[in-house]
């Protein structure tokens, strides 16, 4: 079968690999129908694995395909069936795998696509723990996007964050992946959003999306825009995933009490921050990393209901490493994916 594989640092190749094995008790085997890109995968291109893994790798974090084959002792699927495939090998045994806060795993395997091999091939054999039954309603491209890009964003705004309805969030990167999922789960609660971007035709992309106020961050100070905007006062919610660039500024748009999450760290990763500012207004910063299984299937809902994932372009297998390169570019608004 084919599948893309990493040979060495941005060495992507389309090669012929061995179908994975027949399913053994308990797994399951997908045909891979589309991959979604994400910023792991260009981390992974550009050698930044912080981890030992072994070349080649079969590339891909986050995927949607098709029941092809059935275990012994699978129930609630069946062959054909729509699946979201969960990004990380998870041990499924310890506590928090057990409490259903799976990307706490204690002996997690490693993420697919970046420490073992991924997504990106015709055919993946994986324990059926691991895949979510995709809605009848929503898209294969679309059922892409749960995995990590959704699923993060519903970990981030509910589980961490706590977001309520009619509260105030600022979200950076509005035109990313994540960024766009993030403006419309919080505009359908009924949050004012404010969001950051790179330029004016994404500000009114952004716009479009349903951000009552857009600042380009190449020609204003998002922090002084922010607090003007609120009369400062700050808003209750900081999304947070580009790292240094953003990271004092956020804690000043943050009002008293308000809650920073973050997920991401892509202009860097160490930063100053004052301490003083951190005690006195009393804000809450948490990290926040992948998902919960239950966070995929909560996405695919919300997707269900018409909270659709905001597409950039979609590329065939080949040409996985341009969707790489436009992503790794910023000139992308919304997500790239990968269709087989």
């Amino acid at each position: 079968m084919q599948a893309l594989q990493l040979f060495g640092d941005r060495d992507l190749r389309l090669t012929e690999v061995e179908a994975p094995p027949p399913p053994g008790p308990g797994e399951v085997r997908v045909r891979v129908r589309a991959v979604g890109l994400n910023f792991i995968d260009v981390w992974g291109f550009r050698g930044m694995a912080f981890a030992k893994r072994r070349l080649p790798l079969t590339v891909g974090a986050e995927a949607a395909g098709e029941i092809a084959e059935l275990g012994e002792g699978v129930d609630g699927l069946e062959a054909g069936d729509k699946v979201a495939l969960y990004g990380a090998m998870t041990c499924g045994r310890c506590r928090a795998c057990t409490e259903g806060r799976d990307n706490l795993c204690e002996d997690v395997g490693g993420v697919m696509g970046f420490h073992i091999d991924g997504f990106a091939r015709e055919f993946v054999t994986m324990p059926a723990r691991l895949v979510v039954k995709v809605p009848e309603a929503v898209s294969l491209t679309d059922a892409a996007c749960a995995g990590i890009a959704f699923g993060t964003v519903q970990h981030m705004l509910f589980d961490n964050a706590k977001l309520e309805p009619g509260e105030s969030i600022l979200v950076h990167a509005g035109g990313s992946g994540i960024g766009t999922a993030a403006i419309r789960m919080a505009k359908a609660i009924g949050c004012t959003v404010y969001t950051t971007v790179g330029d004016d035709e994404k500000g009114a992309k952004a716009a479009a999306l349903g951000a009552d106020h857009v600042v380009n961050y190449r020609t204003e100070r998002f922090e002084g825009e922010v607090r003007r905007l609120t009369k400062r006062k700050g808003v209750d919610v900081v999304f947070e995933h580009v790292g240094p660039d953003t990271w004092n500024g956020s804690l000043l748009c943050l009002k008293r009490g308000g809650r920073l999450v973050t997920c991401g760290s892509t202009s860097g990763v160490s930063t100053t921050m004052n301490l003083m500012q951190l005690f006195q207004q009393q804000y809450r910063i948490t990290g926040s990393f992948g998902c919960r299984l239950a966070n995929i299937s909560e996405s695919l809902d919300k997707m269900a209901d018409g909270i659709r994932p905001v597409v950039d372009t979609v590329y065939p297998l080949a040409d996985f490493a341009q969707g790489l390169e436009r992503l790794e570019s910023r000139q992308v608004f919304g997500k790239i994916l990968v269709s087989f």
